[in-house]
């Protein structure tokens, strides 16, 4: 599997893209709209996007040593109480990314990267690639369910199709 430093800023510009994107109609919606229970896994369109933050947060944390979230999976549903904690804090994490996929090279990327896993109690080691591709998947996946609840209050939803993405995003 290899990938370069080129997609990961790719990647890292399409995250902040659609973060953006999903914020104004995270912003539109009402508390209520936002914090009813629908069955999701991560039950709420609050508690999703808070979970998509952590996760953006504590892989970025483990790509550049840098604070983590603290807590864990469970934990992450309640990262922020609300979308004026929430916005700051995702551009925060998502410059971090930015960041970090601007000074990341090719070489790396074909090594083993190493993190202590709280979910697993231990220390796992796995290609760097596969964790950077995990990374963006994993934001992908959960902006899918975002789309879908925003889609089920009657909001519109962000285009998110990569091949969309504007050249300035």
């Amino acid at each position: 599997m290899m990938i370069t430093g080129a997609y990961a800023q790719e990647m890292a510009r399409y995250n902040r893209w659609q973060n953006k994107q999903l914020s104004g109609f995270l912003q539109a919606l009402s508390v209520e709209n936002l914090t009813k229970e629908r069955g999701a896994f991560f039950g709420s369109i609050m508690g999703t996007a808070n979970h998509l933050l952590w996760g953006n947060w504590i892989w970025v944390s483990r790509f550049d040593r840098g604070e983590g979230p603290g807590g864990g999976i469970p934990e992450s549903v309640s990262l922020c109480t609300d979308m004026t904690a929430w916005l700051p804090l995702c551009e925060t994490v998502d410059a971090r990314i930015s960041d970090w996929a601007g000074s990341l090279e090719d070489a790396p990327l074909t090594g083993e990267f190493t993190w202590f896993s709280a979910a697993k109690e231990t220390d796992v080691t796995l290609p760097y690639a596969q964790c950077v591709i995990h990374m963006f998947n994993h934001q992908t996946h959960h902006r899918g369910q975002l789309h879908q609840m925003l889609t089920e209050t009657g909001s519109a939803a962000p285009v998110s199709d990569l091949v969309f993405m504007p050249k300035e995003a």
